[in-house]
């Protein structure tokens, strides 16, 4: 009995596609797939036929802005709910979250695709990440006392030293200040919420990201920005965890985790 959730930042859905994201995620075969930066509008999906991949239906949410931002999330199984945005004007615009809820009489469970806002571009982007962060801490406690929930996505920051090749040159930059790194400790210690990636690996080295500058990528000189985070329960089903690397889609590399359960 096994439910594989993969994630993946597609840094353009259809960017993705012609590098052959598709025909891999159907040889992956998840369960639930979360994708991230989607950047297109449901008619562009349409025309390259990613509203569907096979048996996986997707549900997205869309940015206003064309180009920008979007999420979607794949399932097998039809949820028994959709939640588009998370209720915060700003961020719903850009088309930040995506809730897919499976509930049964005996367990509510949702499954999130998320995308963090990224500072780099400067500092007025660098507020916005913090105003999200904001937002998003209390909206994750509101959801765990309702239901167990796994949480997919790039959350553009790297939590701690390991999580980073070069985390003495990166401590005043967006993605691993001291307060986006509080704040994700804070989520995982009083928040309650699970890492379920570090519980299972906790070696150097697992990255997600690469810079396309210089030789990032052939010289591993990562950072670990996607994530599964989950409550408690169902974050210690988790049995089995793979970054995939054999084939690049974006700059992103999908993060696949199995847990033993069925939806």
């Amino acid at each position: 009995m096994a439910f594989r959730l993969i994630t993946l930042n597609l840094n353009g859905i259809r960017s993705a596609a012609s590098k052959g994201f598709a025909e891999w995620a159907l040889k992956a075969r998840p369960d639930c797939m979360g994708v991230q930066e989607v950047k297109a509008q449901s008619d562009d999906l349409d025309n390259a036929s990613l509203h569907r991949l096979d048996k996986l239906q997707g549900h997205f949410h869309f940015a206003q802005k064309k180009g920008y931002s979007g999420v979607g999330l794949y399932s097998r199984k039809a949820p028994s709910d959709v939640l588009v945005g998370f209720g915060t004007d700003e961020f719903d615009a850009e088309g930040r979250w995506i809730e897919t809820r499976f509930d049964t009489p005996a367990r509510k469970l949702s499954i999130i695709s998320c995308y963090f806002p990224s500072g780099s571009s400067g500092p007025e982007r660098q507020a916005a990440k913090f105003r999200f962060l904001a937002h998003m801490y209390p909206h994750l406690m509101r959801l765990k006392a309702e239901r167990e929930f796994i949480l997919v996505g790039d959350v553009n920051i790297a939590h701690q030293a390991i999580d980073l090749k070069n985390w003495r040159s990166n401590q005043k930059n967006s993605g691993f200040t001291p307060e986006e790194r509080d704040w994700m400790t804070r989520l995982l210690t009083e928040g309650g919420l699970v890492d379920v990636f570090r519980t299972l690996n906790p070696k150097p080295e697992q990255y997600t990201w690469w810079s396309n500058r210089g030789q990032a990528w052939a010289n591993n000189v990562g950072w670990r920005l996607d994530y599964h985070l989950a409550t408690p329960g169902v974050a210690a089903l988790a049995k089995r965890e793979e970054i995939y690397l054999d084939q690049r889609f974006s700059d992103h590399a999908p993060l696949i985790i199995d847990y033993d359960f069925k939806l």
